[in-house]
């Protein structure tokens, strides 16, 4: 079971969303750390205990759980997987920003704005509820899903089976919380320092055929967006969020149920300044006196989503089945300077808003043909409306200032159907195979048959070898291709670089892994993975302009390559894992967006391979916890984690020829928990817990500012000392 939060704002979306999502449906009806592992459907079905003492809702519950993760296995990825104990343990727990978890598996490397890169690929990740994938939305900072909401996720990576297609660098796969499984409720209070506040409430509980949870909060601080300085303060870095998200169940029989999930998350951010940055033009100083100074600017941005999913899972003889439909709303709106810093700064200052809709099915089956083939089909298919608008006031070439306006939308589709057969030739031996078809229907309209192959050999005792081939069709995310509208900006303060504007184009990969995993003792277990990938029309996303809004372009031709290591030991009360990854990513010649970029750079790259803006060396990480007094009622737990990186790109003589200095954080928690403490029969554990981020107060900087399609510079965040209290009810 995998379970996870997310986070939307109710929005007008949502009324059109009910009436999208019921339809279909009504018609239809006529191990405790992080672990790495490649399993097959046989270890996914004993990983489920199925619980004959518990009630009849539960058994159900287990036993249609249990067939929702046979409807899509991992054979032969590389699995990082998360148990509640494990999401508990790390510093912040709960509290901790889902991107700080999937720090904590092997290569997964940190960026400014709350990104994270999975071996060497920008932000090609895909997040899935219950099974279920969510089309991209435009969040830059950070994430719009909540770890409170996840009973358990796990990351996937490697050559992925054909049912995981669009985004395919990593699968996070979240099993949300349920009211049959987590009844009753919890408040807590978490904060300190740099005005952090930040209370939630979580519920959950479940009456004759329905169950339900729910979890909501709210997040005040001053760390919403990386300081652009090494200082321990950001200048101007208010933030205010609101999340929300429920889970809401009707199991109709014992081979029936249907369920909605849904989310809003609504926040605001003040964009840091950086200081002591000249004026656009030398000129500008007269043009403007009234420009503030670039410390003291006065920039805003907005983010908005909204997504609900509508299931209906059906067991039927030798056939499993879940069909969903879903939606998601998902805005961006940057508001510049009142007094014109923009355009004093950057030579243009602009309203800029970007908006995309997507409504969507999903379904996918499961037939068990013979104890040796399980065969698997299904498909997805997105439909989209991307909107992006913009107000700009430049100066022309006689140095008055004038208005533009610029806009456009697209409505467009990406599908993709796939079928495979698991087969076990012999006893130890599993391959699984098959074909998906995706295209894509957008700014660019291309398509792509992909086939895919693992096999996963358990070779000796506690010994699994796997390795596997995919072709992979990324279609460029909707969101993040705009109009390029150079023809209004030409001999204006906003021109752009060049004038190139080629459409962005799919990404095609030839991708290869292998590996192995062993398990030394009980309890501890090692993995080695290897990866290469061959990329044609690499995708990658940059920031340009004060908005931070990321925007897409290829490379014609990419490469990205590397191992990772990991080990894991679990015993009792104490836990330890430790992991490094090595990745080098290159591309060559950008063949679209090119008015992004300087024409130098352009006639630099069509000729020379250069390093990957994401592009780190190195990547490690590592953690442990021991739990004092673990038998009685009143554990204490002690546990940290390390996060080093030898650093991204920047620019030196050439384009991402330089290294950001290498940089280790240490955290740290204490959490004390006490059952019963107010001996009332309402009032169950009570918690208290400290938690240190950057305990050595190490100044680190994730960007200098510099690279291709990388904005201000950001540096990590320096020593931070939250405490909280929970009580559970």
């Amino acid at each position: 079971m995998m379970r996870l939060r997310f986070s939307t704002r109710s929005h007008s979306p949502a009324m059109l969303l009910a009436m999208t999502i019921l339809t279909p449906i009504a018609s239809a009806m006529g191990q405790d750390v992080m672990t790495t592992a490649t399993p097959t459907t046989t270890e996914q079905e004993e990983g489920l205990t199925h619980l004959s003492s518990a009630p009849e809702t539960m058994t159900v519950t287990a036993r249609l759980d249990r067939a929702r993760v046979q409807l899509q296995p991992s054979t032969g990825a590389t699995v990082h997987a998360f148990s509640r104990k494990a999401l508990e343990t790390i510093p912040g727990g709960d509290n901790a920003g889902l991107n700080s978890v999937l720090l904590q598996a092997p290569g997964v490397a940190q960026d400014s704005y709350g990104q994270i890169h999975v071996r060497g690929d920008h932000n090609e990740v895909q997040f899935r509820l219950d099974g279920v994938q969510l089309p991209e939305g435009m969040n830059v900072f950070g994430q719009a899903l909540m770890t409170r909401f996840a009973d358990n996720l796990s990351l996937s990576t490697g050559a992925l089976p054909v049912q995981y297609g669009f985004l395919q660098a990593a699968v996070v796969d979240i099993t949300t919380k349920n009211g049959t499984t987590n009844q009753g409720g919890n408040v807590s209070i978490y904060g300190g320092a740099r005005d952090y506040f930040f209370p939630s409430v979580q519920y959950g509980g479940q009456h004759g055929k329905w169950d339900y949870f729910f979890t909501a909060d709210y997040v005040h601080d001053r760390v919403g967006i990386e300081n652009t300085t090494a200082s321990f303060n950001a200048p101007h870095d208010l933030s205010n969020q609101y999340h929300f998200l429920g889970h809401l169940r009707y199991t109709v029989d014992e081979n029936t149920r249907l369920s909605l999930i849904a989310g809003v998350s609504n926040a605001e951010y003040q964009l840091p300044n950086n200081g002591g940055q000249p004026m656009f033009d030398q000129n500008y100083t007269a043009l403007l006196p009234n420009a503030p100074a670039s410390g003291d600017l006065n920039e805003h941005q907005k983010e908005i989503t909204d997504f609900a999913i509508l299931s209906l899972q059906k067991e039927i003889g030798a056939f499993s089945l879940q069909t969903s439909v879903f939606s998601r709303y998902s805005s961006l709106g940057y508001s510049p300077d009142p007094n014109m810093g923009d355009l004093a700064y950057m030579g243009i200052s602009q309203h800029a808003e970007r908006s995309v809709m997507s409504t969507g099915t999903q379904s996918d089956v499961t037939w068990r043909v013979r104890p040796d083939h399980t065969i698997r089909f299904g498909f997805q298919v997105f439909a989209e409306r991307n909107i992006t608008k913009a107000d700009a006031t430049v100066f022309d070439a006689n140095d008055q200032q004038v208005s533009i306006h610029t806009g456009n939308g697209r409505t467009g589709d990406i599908y993709g159907l796939y079928v495979q057969d698991e087969w076990r030739p012999l006893r130890n031996v599993t391959v699984n195979y098959g074909l998906r078809f995706d295209g894509v229907g957008e700014y660019t309209n291309e398509h792509q048959l992909s086939p895919r192959i693992n096999v996963v050999w358990r070779a000796w005792k506690g010994g699994v070898l796997h390795a596997g081939y995919s072709r992979y069709f990324t279609p460029p995310p909707f969101e993040v291709v705009g109009g390029s509208d150079l023809q209004q900006f030409t001999n204006t303060s906003g021109a752009a670089a060049s004038n190139g504007s080629s459409t962005v184009k799919a990404e095609r990969d030839h991708y290869f892994d292998a590996g192995f995993e062993q398990t030394i003792l009980p309890g501890w277990r090692v993995s080695f993975d290897a990866y290469y990938k061959i990329a044609h029309n690499l995708i990658d996303e940059g920031q340009f302009g004060a908005p931070i809004i990321l925007s897409g372009f290829n490379y014609r031709r990419g490469q990205v390559n590397g191992y990772e290591f990991s080990t894991a030991y679990d015993r009792g009360p104490f836990s330890l894992y430790g992991n490094f990854a090595w990745s080098r990513a290159i591309g060559k010649d950008i063949t679209s967006a090119q008015f992004n970029f300087a024409s130098d750079d352009l006639a630099y790259i069509s000729q020379r391979w250069i390093h990957l803006d994401h592009d780190q060396r190195w990547t490690a990480s590592a953690g442990g916890a021991y739990t004092f007094f673990h038998r009685t009622g009143h554990p204490t737990r002690l546990s940290a984690t390390m996060v080093y990186g030898s650093g991204l790109r920047q620019d030196s003589d050439i384009p991402n020829g330089g290294v950001i200095p290498q940089y280790a954080t240490f955290n740290m928690s204490v959490v004390q928990s006490f059952r019963d403490l107010f001996h009332s029969r309402f009032l169950r554990t009570t918690q208290l817990r400290l938690d240190v981020t950057n305990l050595f107060d190490h100044p680190y900087m994730l960007r200098s500012g510099t690279g291709i399609g990388v904005g201000a510079p950001q540096y990590g965040l320096r020593r931070t000392i939250l405490t909280g209290i929970s009580q559970s009810f």
